[in-house]
């Protein structure tokens, strides 16, 4: 038998392929593992599911005719497989492929492990996701428009377009890295789009955030949709730079936005699926528009969780969220004390000390800890200088199923936690209380449950290592004073200022705030379904007229093409509302 992976792939595609084009869910199951999983796009039907066990596939298969309706054809092999040790115990042999259906194209990923039984090869994870719809291809490349007819910016952004040619499909809600990429995908595909946003100027998301404020994740990682960073930008890109640059990329997409604008009230009608949306502008009338689609873009969080401590009316200094901290310039030689201990409560304790504040940090349970080194090697095989373009790196990455991660990234958390040896050791040994993340499975398994509860370390961790930055770990705060903070223990620390890096609760929160009562009937966003799949983001929310994504970067700019394609199929009649 020919072991060569090309020969392996070949002839297990050639077998699944045949299965497909007869038709046959239980020869196409039969293709994968017991235990195998199918992630699928959109492809079968029109929403983002993870199927496990091939049964339960093959009854998914066999249910409304998913597999015959859908008309799944034309599947080709694209590139040349590899054989990948993902880790001891977890080889496979993967590749890409096309396929189209009766109204998409699309593309999709295999990888397949050999059945210690009877050394049959089969799928361990297949992954389906449409990227185009016929007769609405997005018009670039080959098909680019040979001019446009182009508005001035000035025009477009900034709250100076007083008169809609016509009523928007879809109204999105934050300008955002979410925002931005749906309005630029909609724009691609011809949907009607205006964008509003409360801030001053397209930007201010990032850009009155507090000043020492960096990305956490590598510029290969954080492309937005059709525009990728230059190849001179930094690897961690400063806040201010990505605020100018999302500036910009409103400019070169040409993205219909109202800046300092906000939704005054909004009802949704039920026989006609369509908003009459009451939208407060700075400087201008108030106007009404009547889209299909509300979508929020406002971040995967929602509104600040601040708790409220007793007595804390009586403390002196300031007392802030943290996104409401700007700089720790005024703090010289002043107590703070930062409440919580991941992303934002680590960035803002080593502002403050790099201010020359003496700085206490609360832990009160305990963190994952990763360097940004160590981030760059999870990603690196797919998002780094030497990896595939952006396109094939996300089907890549988005085919896997969620719930493997659990098994695969515990052996790479094991990995990145010897790298970071020298990191986590001074943490311990100054009382820093670590964790290996959700289920031990480390960073991407925590930030898909949580969305939290993890320091991506520039840093921070080696001020706390050298006491520079102090501890104080394990206890809750009983109560404030007039210049001090007393803990559980009854110990007391001194302070002029106290942040409060206590989190977010969920975008649920945010949407009733801007939208009312109409959004009290979509479910929790962000967290995982029972299938793996995040709750809420680019898909149904249990309200026909709302959508939400959030997510950092890389999510925005590959979860907006899905919900994109969506809402053409839906406004085109492809699917139903």
């Amino acid at each position: 038998m020919d072991t060569e992976p090309t020969a392996i792939a070949e002839r297990w595609f050639r077998s699944f392929s045949e299965a497909i084009h007869s038709q046959d869910a239980d020869a196409v199951s039969s293709s994968l593992f017991a235990d195998g999983y199918w992630r699928d796009l959109l492809t079968l039907s029109w929403d983002i599911r993870t199927l496990h066990f091939a049964p339960i596939i093959k009854t998914f298969l066999e249910t409304d005719g998913h597999l015959k309706s859908s008309g799944l054809c034309e599947l080709k092999l694209e590139g040349v497989p590899t054989l990948v040790e993902a880790m001891p115990g977890f080889t496979w042999i993967q590749c890409l492929f096309t396929f189209e259906t009766n109204i998409a194209r699309g593309r999709g990923f295999f990888r397949l492990m050999q059945d210690s039984n009877d050394s049959s090869w089969k799928a361990k994870a297949l992954y389906t996701g449409i990227e185009e719809l016929k007769e609405h291809e997005e018009k670039q490349r080959k098909a680019r428009p040979v001019s446009v007819n182009y508005v001035p910016h000035t025009d477009q952004i900034g709250g100076k377009l007083d008169i809609i040619d016509k009523e928007p499909v879809v109204l999105i809600v934050g300008a955002g890295q979410c925002g931005l990429s749906l309005g630029a995908r909609l724009k691609q595909l011809k949907i009607s789009t205006i964008l509003i946003d409360k801030n001053d100027r397209v930007g201010d998301n990032w850009r009155k955030r507090y000043k020492s404020l960096v990305l956490h994740d590598p510029v290969w990682f954080d492309h937005l949709p059709y525009v990728p960073f230059p190849d001179h930008w930094p690897i961690f890109s400063p806040k201010d730079k990505l605020a100018d640059w999302f500036e910009a990329y409103a400019i070169i997409m040409n993205l219909n936005i109202w800046m300092r604008s906000s939704i005054k009230s909004a009802v949704y009608d039920e026989v006609s699926h369509t908003w009459t949306v009451a939208i407060s502008r700075a400087g201008h009338p108030d106007q009404v528009i009547k889209p299909k689609f509300v979508v929020l873009a406002t971040g995967a969080s929602g509104e600040p969780n601040i708790p409220v401590f007793k007595d804390q009316s009586l403390f002196k200094g300031p007392v802030c969220h943290s996104s409401q901290y700007k700089s720790g310039e005024r703090f010289k030689d002043k107590k703070a004390i930062v409440v919580g201990c991941c992303n934002s409560g680590h960035d803002i304790a080593q502002d403050l000390h790099e201010h020359g504040a003496d700085v206490t940090i609360v832990q009160r349970s305990s963190t994952y800890v990763i360097s940004s080194t160590g981030v760059g090697c999870l990603l690196g095989a797919l998002y780094g200088e030497e990896g595939p373009p952006t396109e094939d790196a996300d089907i890549m990455n988005f085919s896997l199923p969620v719930l493997m991660y659990s098994d695969l990234h515990k052996y790479a958390t094991e990995q990145m936690s010897e790298l970071d040896r020298d990191i986590l050791e001074g943490l311990r040994k100054v009382g820093f209380k670590l964790n290996t993340g959700i289920n031990g499975a480390g960073l991407m398994m925590t930030y898909f449950i949580k969305g939290g509860g993890y320091y991506i370390d520039v840093g921070a961790s080696k001020l706390i290592a050298e006491k520079k930055i102090k501890i104080k770990q394990g206890h809750e705060i009983s109560y404030f004073t007039e210049n001090s903070l007393v803990f559980d223990d009854d110990t007391e620390i001194e302070a002029d200022i106290v942040v409060l890096a206590t989190g977010y609760q969920n975008m649920r929160t945010t949407a009733i705030r801007i939208l009312g009562p109409e959004a009290e009937r979509i479910s929790e966003v962000w967290g995982l379904d029972s299938e793996g799949e995040l709750n809420g983001i680019a898909r149904t929310t249990g309200h026909p007229g709302i959508y939400t994504l959030g997510g950092n970067l890389a999510h925005a700019r590959f979860w907006s093409k899905r919900l994109a394609l969506r809402i053409k199929a839906q406004v085109e009649g492809l699917v139903p509302w």
